[in-house]
């Protein structure tokens, strides 16, 4: 039986502090200062462009809030299992509301420059990454395992209602109350969720103490995932998977824009977020399937059929369709995969793990970014110009002309994804990951008893 270093626990079930009402109040809070940080961002955003019309400098505010969170995953990882996780998310939120009061001050004193916001973003980044993998780590100590898939879809819902609600509210938010507003709005949903972060107390849990060295806790994850065949399937899965989607979501913006004005790519965007609102607060109140594997593979099964369909034609109805379909899986999806790890990871090491699982699956998401202008422009698009090489076949069925050969992209990974979803099927360590993998509690259980 793998085990992780240190001393076990006693069951999971004995330990106060436990259940649902500590989770819901702090879920609650971090509701409320996700949506206020996703206000903050959407401004930002369009700030640096009014004042320096360069898209690039635009789409740097991006990288600089994501970036951080890959890179320094496995370090962050290595602290929270070191760390009381409660604590970590105190100290993050605050850091990050402390930088907000720093750009604000900027703001108000009329000092704020574009490189102020950069530096900002990249420290919130920095902090969120911390607070995020505290935060993550810690629902399956706080609540009980049937409870898990219905609390990963409440997770769910508060990121899809921050991407649905966020930029309408801002938008219409930053006119009368101009950013300076916004910010004092982001800094007090800070206070939000310091403050039922103050009003709870999580399990105790005990976290695996300095018997090695820093560099072995961040490099743990790795061997860790490597020893169970099902969780590294798992992982080399989602890396795959994101490769297609990220190339495809990148290219959403010109297959639309092919045939549409920006004013309804806004409104399929928004449509998208409101198939994940739909989708979350359907997997909160399900819970999710009896075996989450399958809501991993049949919703990414699906979610191919759904990218092939936005393809097919230059049609704002279909494009919608299938913005929906395809949104309303990603929260059963990425819950149904949480819910794996979270029962499948003893939680003292659940910190070290999840980062690497974030760093090897996410990077492919970078990756997606370099590969998918060039594989449209020179490769796609060519073929299915008027006169070129599919024009007379592919293209008697999608079209022909601008976005036809993205759209044909779309077909050709859409399909890719569905038979990467049945591939995982086929594969037995993933298909029955839930059933050859025990439980960490069973594990926990099954040594404290041996050494009682």
């Amino acid at each position: 039986m793998l085990e992780p270093p240190g001393e076990t626990l006693p069951p999971p079930q004995s330990v106060p502090g436990r259940g649902m009402g500590t989770f819901n109040v702090v879920w609650f809070g971090q509701l409320v200062s996700v949506l206020g940080s996703s206000l903050t961002s959407f401004a930002l955003g369009i700030w640096i462009y009014q004042k320096t019309g360069s898209a690039t400098q635009f789409a740097l505010i991006t990288l600089f809030a994501t970036l951080p969170f890959f890179v320094l995953s496995p370090l962050a990882g290595a602290f929270v299992d070191r760390w009381d996780r409660r604590t970590v998310m105190i100290l993050g939120d605050s850091a990050a509301a402390l930088s907000t009061v720093a750009v604000a001050a900027l703001l108000f004193s009329d000092q704020l420059e574009v490189w102020h916001l950069y530096a900002s973003t990249a420290a919130r980044s920095v902090f969120g990454t911390f607070q995020w993998l505290a935060w993550s780590a810690s629902t399956s100590s706080l609540v009980d395992e049937p409870d898990l898939g219905r609390a990963n879809g409440m997770t769910q819902l508060s990121q899809s209602l921050a991407q649905l609600v966020a930029p309408a509210l801002a938008g219409a938010l930053l006119g009368p109350l101009k950013l300076e507003g916004l910010f004092l709005i982001d800094f007090a949903t800070f206070l939000v969720a310091l403050i039922t972060l103050s009003f709870v107390r999580f399990p105790p849990l005990k976290t695996v103490t300095a018997r090695q060295s820093l560099w072995r806790d961040i490099a743990y994850g790795l061997p860790y995932i490597v020893k169970r065949p099902g969780l590294l399937a798992l992982l080399l899965f989602f890396a795959a998977i994101n490769l297609l989607v990220g190339t495809l979501s990148i290219l959403t913006g010109p297959l639309v824009l092919a045939f549409a004005p920006a004013s309804t790519y806004g409104l399929l965007q928004s449509v998208g977020g409101i198939g994940m609102v739909v989708g979350s607060l359907g997997l909160s109140a399900w819970g999710g399937p009896k075996r989450s594997i399958d809501g991993v593979l049949v919703g990414f099964g699906l979610g191919g059929v759904w990218m092939a369909l936005a393809g097919l034609k230059p049609s704002v109805l279909l494009v919608g369709i299938a913005a929906f379909l395809f949104f309303l899986n990603l929260p059963i999806i990425f819950g149904s995969a949480q819910t794996i790890w979270q029962k499948k990871v003893e939680p003292a090491v659940q910190g070290r793990v999840f980062a690497m699982n974030n760093l090897i699956s996410g990077l492919s998401f970078p990756l997606a970014s370099l590969i998918a202008g060039p594989l449209a422009e020179r490769g796609f698009e060519p073929l299915l110009a008027p006169g070129g090489p599919l024009a007379a076949s592919v293209g008697l069925w999608i079209g022909v002309g601008p976005g036809r050969g993205i759209g044909l992209m779309f077909i050709v990974l859409g399909a890719l994804t569905s038979l990467l979803a049945l591939g995982g099927y086929l594969y037995r360590p993933l298909r029955l990951v839930e059933t050859l993998l025990p439980d960490a509690a069973q594990a926990e259980n099954n040594n404290f008893a041996a050494r009682t």
